[in-house]
């Protein structure tokens, strides 16, 4: 009987375009996890081309495959100039939505002299 070689997934085969890229991340951050995220990074940087990445953010091929180790603390500016080579763009919103208060707004300042002028 023929044995069967097992191939490691190589992720980064599959991201090959921009929405697949932008949701693969969103998934990632959405974990909360720092290492999850700097290896969806590091992903899609080896995608990209870890030489074309490392030109355009100023730092080394082998500093960036540093930095985006998943037991790395790379520093937030080093991830931003990442995501940026990347053509990745933030997009922040609260995890929750606020309530909004109740009560009205204190009348302002001109508005008081008016109503209690004597």
């Amino acid at each position: 009987m023929k044995k069967s070689k097992i191939i490691p997934l190589d992720i980064a085969e599959y991201l090959d375009n921009e929405e697949i890229v932008a949701e693969y991340l969103d998934l990632a951050c959405q974990s909360e996890d720092p290492a999850l995220l700097l290896r969806a990074i590091s992903h899609v940087a080896r995608n990209k081309g870890m030489a074309s990445i490392a030109e355009k953010t100023g730092l080394g091929r082998e500093s960036l495959y540093k930095a985006l180790n998943e037991n790395a603390h790379p520093r937030f500016e080093t991830v931003m100039k990442v995501l940026s080579a990347l053509g990745i763009q933030i997009h922040l919103e609260p995890k929750i939505k606020f309530r909004r208060r109740r009560h009205t707004a204190s009348l302002a300042v001109a508005d008081k002299k008016a109503v209690y002028k004597v």
